[in-house]
């Protein structure tokens, strides 16, 4: 679909179409094409703003992305949406969708006000022209995408699931995936800091850590430790209720990216940015998972 729109020269166009909006927030119009791409991943996406010419809408534009929820979230969405909001699944993720482009204004708000006071700069380009697109192009970008998400499913995530394994099983002895594996210990010392948030117990610590990885490893990183995905659907329920389990997605959704989208931030921003991005998604994530939790336990 990403295909098509930048083969018929309709991409281009966004940022024609977002600008009014885009503006009031301190973002530039092109930072619209940015934010769409980080739909399907945050990190070609950053590597995107290299688009914008003003170091000032480029730096805005890359702390801002991380927001915009990534097709790796869409599992950990899909699996606790059928679960706990089987009639209103399609409700409840695009919920997740609409705030985190809702924390990425916000976001480019807050940062605005402190850090970039100046006028973004005004939207300039050249249009090309509306064409048929050229299907061979379309399937060979498409193709590339595909392989480079095979990759990561075969490498980081497998990888990911083999690392989890092994620190759920040891030191020898222990009983797979229990509290005295290495795993367990871990996610133990972190669990007191997801109580305020609804899910304060160590698998849940252990799957957002784990989805530093590959955010796609969370779903994967509690169906190991429960024992197997098979029964997740049937376990869930026992360690969530419907409020604890939209803290836990608002938390997926908020906060800290990947690894890999880390390593972007640091590559194309710095690494002051790349600090000031990982601490303020962090309080994002957490304050938001905590304020809906302790305000829908008492209302809903």
């Amino acid at each position: 679909f990403f295909s098509v729109l930048e083969e018929s020269g309709y991409m281009a166009r966004v940022a024609f179409v977002a600008d009014p909006l885009m503006h009031p927030l301190g973002l530039h119009g092109r930072s619209a094409i940015s934010m769409l791409l980080g739909f399907g991943c945050n990190v070609p996406a950053i590597m995107s703003t290299r688009t914008l010419e003003s170091p000032r809408d480029r730096i805005l534009t890359i702390l801002v992305n991380p927001f915009t929820s990534c097709s790796a979230r869409l599992p950990v969405y899909l699996v606790f949406s059928s679960v706990f909001f089987p009639r209103y699944q399609g409700m409840v993720v695009f919920s997740l969708y609409f705030i985190g482009l809702a924390m990425a204004g916000l976001t480019a708000k807050i940062f605005t006000l402190f850090w970039f006071k100046e006028q973004s700069a005004p939207l300039i380009m050249e249009l090309p022209p509306y064409q048929i697109p050229v299907w061979r192009n379309v399937v060979a970008s498409a193709w590339n995408r595909a392989l480079l998400f095979l990759h990561k499913a075969g490498t980081i995530i497998f990888l990911a699931m083999v690392v989890v394994w092994l620190l759920g099983s040891l030191p020898p002895g222990s009983d797979y995936a229990s509290e005295q594996t290495f795993l367990g210990r871990f996610g133990t010392l972190l669990a007191p800091l997801l109580a305020p948030a609804g899910f304060g117990f160590w698998q849940a610590a252990v799957a957002l850590l784990c989805g530093l990885v590959a955010k796609e490893t969370v779903v994967g990183t509690l169906g190991a430790l429960y024992g197997g995905g098979t029964v997740l659907p049937q376990v869930l329920p026992s360690v969530f209720t419907p409020v604890s389990a939209y803290a836990f997605l608002l938390m997926t959704l908020l906060y800290l990216p990947c690894l890999a989208t880390m390593a972007v931030i640091k590559q194309e921003a710095g690494l002051r940015w790349a600090v000031v991005s990982t601490v303020w998604s962090l309080i994002v994530g957490w304050s938001v998972a905590t304020f809906f939790y302790q305000v829908a336990r008492f209302v809903l």
